[in-house]
Order: structure tokens, then sequence, then C-alpha cells
């Protein structure tokens, strides 16, 4: 099997996989068990067996179920795992109030997450959002306090502008940014990307294939009850349109001999020593193609043809990504 690379968190940051693994398919995402546990425990098992330590979670995944997962999978084995937790999303009834990031509250938070996972140091704390709600110097400079306390050893941040991105890392060294980013969703190529290589800040990518769209299963029209429906490139004539470049992928994946997903998580690997896909696992049968997917290379002809056909904005319609 693929022996996975290492990249740096930041400039003189801590080497972490290539890959990392999201673990928040692996419950109910917004309240309590989800998936087969043991299942999940042993997926997450597996990949650190084969190299993959960086672990994200919440600690609002599950209302708390997803860190006693991560848990219980890393008991005896702390040292292999690189744990990543985002913070201040308050979640009821399947649904988002907002956000809670008052320096009391993130103190409370993590508190519960030390308890929960099981760990006296979180390696990577993360705001969720920063939404203006709480002065930017006030969140980024608790963490700063926690990071001093030894609770914390290094800052991210997640789904932020350039704008904050700059302002956080001046009051506090930022070792990530966790940011959705695929062949369908480029918006972060025109500010966000270079803002984090100008800094030195490791790109964490979640989503790359754009919940769906790009593994070339997806049909038009979606089921009735499918979640992509929130969001309008799923909707219509949008979707049409989109899967019409889907097929693109699909040919191309099957003239190599790979699926779509492995060349979607691909594309995002290729993009940079500095960016890690963050692909969601809760099997171990995932595991083999997902690590697969890291050994791909392209052409300049087949990286041209990706690029031109999901060229920034040829994506019909928005993701919660595009707010």
């Amino acid at each position: 099997m693929t022996t996975i690379k290492k990249i740096a968190l930041g400039k003189n940051g801590p080497l972490v996989s290539k890959l990392g693994l999201g673990c928040m398919r692996m419950s109910s995402v917004w309240g309590g068990p989800g998936r087969d546990e043991n299942e999940s425990v042993a997926t997450i098992q597996a990949a650190l067996d084969n190299g993959i330590n960086f672990l994200n979670t919440g600690d609002f995944y599950g209302a708390g179920h997803n860190e006693l997962l991560v848990g219980r999978a890393i008991k005896g084995r702390r040292d292999d795992a690189f744990i990543s937790v985002k913070f201040g999303a308050i979640f009821y009834g399947g649904r988002m109030l907002g956000l809670d990031l008052r320096p009391v509250a993130i103190r409370n938070f993590i508190n519960y997450s030390l308890v929960r996972l099981g760990v006296e140091t979180i390696d990577l704390y993360q705001p969720c959002r920063l939404d203006g709600s709480v002065p930017v110097e006030d969140v980024i400079g608790t963490v700063a306090d926690l990071i001093k306390e030894g609770k914390v050893r290094y800052l991210g941040v997640s789904e932020i502008t350039a704008d904050q991105l700059r302002q956080a890392h001046s009051i506090h060294p930022v070792a990530a940014l966790e940011i959705g980013y695929s062949l369908a969703d480029r918006q972060i190529e025109s500010d966000l990307l270079p803002v984090a290589k100008e800094l030195g800040i490791a790109v964490v990518a979640f989503a790359n294939t754009a919940e769906g769209l790009l593994t070339g299963d997806m049909k038009a029209p979606l089921p009735a009850d499918a979640y992509q429906l929130h969001f309008s490139r799923f909707q219509g004539d949008n979707l049409v349109k989109n899967l019409e470049k889907v097929e693109v992928l699909k040919q191309m994946a099957k003239d190599k001999g790979y699926t779509p997903t492995q060349l979607a998580i691909a594309w995002v690997n290729a993009q940079g020593d500095h960016i890690m896909p963050l692909v969601s696992m809760s099997s171990r049968s995932r595991l083999p193609e997902n690590i697969q997917a890291m050994d791909i290379t392209f052409t300049a002809g087949e990286m041209d043809t990706l690029n031109t056909t999901f060229a920034p904005g040829a994506i019909l319609g928005g993701t919660y990504l595009q707010r």
C-alpha cells in the first residue's frame, strides 16, 4: 500500500500525513451515534496503521459523540494521532442556531473536549467560523492563551476570509486553514489560497467531491429527500448542466483506470505540497482507494482539461461554501 507522505502544518510546524481522515460522518452529524461504532473505531485505527495520523473532528459533531469515538480509537496510542478539533457551533434539533465564540465559552468547550477525547492536549484547535459576533482578537487570543497553558499545541482556523486569516495570523501564528476546496469549488483560489501560501499556512481541504457531485454516481433529478437539494447547484437545470461537466471527469477516470472520486482527491492533492485532502470515511473498505488516490498523477494535458472544464465559476449554482 502507498506510503503516505508528510507535510508541515505552518512554518516550522509539526509533520502530519498529507491525507487527513474526516471523522464527522462516523456520527449522526448533529445528534449522537450514527454509523457502526465498532467499524468507525476500526477505520480510525486502520488509518493510523497506514500512516494517516491527522484526525479531524468537532465538539459539535454528534453532540460530542464524535470526540468520544475518536478518544476510544486512540486509547493507548495517543502519540500516533494528531487531533484537530473545531469549536463554536451551537446545534439543537438538527439545525445550527449560531455560534458561541465568547472566551468563557471557548474555555468551557475545550475542557469538555479534553475529557471526551481522553487527552491532556489537543493538537490543533480552531473556531469553526468567525462571524463578527466576538472580536477576532478575543477568539484567537483565547486559543493563544490555551496554547500557553498547554491545553492546545497549534492554532487553526476554518471557513474564513483572506482578511480574517491575515488578522488571525497577526495575533498568533496560524498553522492550518480548513476550507472546502475541489474541482467544483475553486473560488478560494483568487484570494484565500494565495494569502495562506504567502503566510506559510497549510490548507486542510474538505469536500473534495463537492457533496457528491464529482463522484460520478449522481443522477438528475435527485431524490426529494436528498440533502443536496438545499444547494442551488443540485437543483433543476443547474444539476443537469453540472453533471455534463462531470462526464469529462468520468471519462478521464475510466481512461486512467481509477474512479472519479479518486481523481477528485488526486486533483486537490496536486495543488501543492502545503495542501492536504481531508477525506471522510466511516468504513475500512474505503481506505485502500483513498490512499491509492494520493499516488495518482496527471499529464499536463489532463490537468489542462480538468482546469478548463472546471474553471472557477464553471459549476452553476452555489453551496454553503459560497455564503
